[in-house]
């Protein structure tokens, strides 16, 4: 279990910094659709890449949550189970539009003229699959399964600066929610939610490992 938690943390980690490096993500999703598009055809071998690297990332928080789940037979730690494995769903399925929707947009939009209709496609799914399933979703359900197994662990002898860090990160992922109605601050709330939650992440790792476990 601890090599799949340091797997997953390291593919979120270099998924979201290669696409920062090649594509300016996320902030490229602020612009117009077509500029986003356009973008996207400038550098889409590697988008597409570090966007699987993402996903793949987060399907390993299917194997992880069931894993941890096997700490504590309660029923708090059955609704974490549950929270876990839908969050690393939702997020995969957010991702996954990268390399399976957009390359085939993109190419329709470079040879549309005046107004595509893959741009309008582009925006509908960004908003479905991105905004919707991906972010709402995703970081709802990260921060309950953060919060869930940070109190639970912590009454399994888990030290208590661990379920402090979980339930911070977790709060601050939380306010991402916020982030598709412009609300100041939520986006780099998210970020260091997230940055919080990868080091939270290598702590349950090394715990875990230290109980032989």
């Amino acid at each position: 279990m601890p090599v799949l938690i340091v797997a997953a943390v390291v593919s979120m980690n270099a998924g979201f910094a290669g696409l920062g490096a090649v594509f300016d993500y996320p902030r490229v999703l602020s612009r117009p659709g077509a500029e986003v598009l356009a973008s996207f055809r400038m550098h889409e071998s590697a988008v597409v890449a570090w966007f699987s690297v993402l996903a793949v990332g987060a399907l390993l928080f299917v194997p992880i949550a069931l894993g941890v789940g096997r700490r504590a037979d309660s029923v708090r730690m059955r609704w974490a189970v549950r929270a876990g494995m839908a969050a690393g769903v939702v997020q995969a399925a957010g991702l996954l539009r990268w390399p399976l929707l957009v390359p085939g947009l993109a190419t329709r939009s470079a040879s549309e003229f005046g107004s595509s209709t893959a741009v309008t496609e582009f925006e509908f799914w960004n908003r479905v699959l991105g905004s919707v399933v991906g972010e709402t979703l995703g970081y709802s359900l990260t921060a309950v399964w953060t919060v869930l197994v940070a109190s639970v662990l912590w009454r399994k002898g888990f030290p208590r600066w661990f379920a402090v860090l979980g339930t911070v990160a977790a709060a601050l992922i939380l306010l991402g929610v916020a982030a598709p109605w412009r609300v100041p601050g939520a986006q780099q709330a998210n970020f260091a939610g997230y940055v919080l939650w990868s080091g939270w992440m290598l702590a349950l790792a090394v715990l875990w490992g230290r109980r032989g476990e």
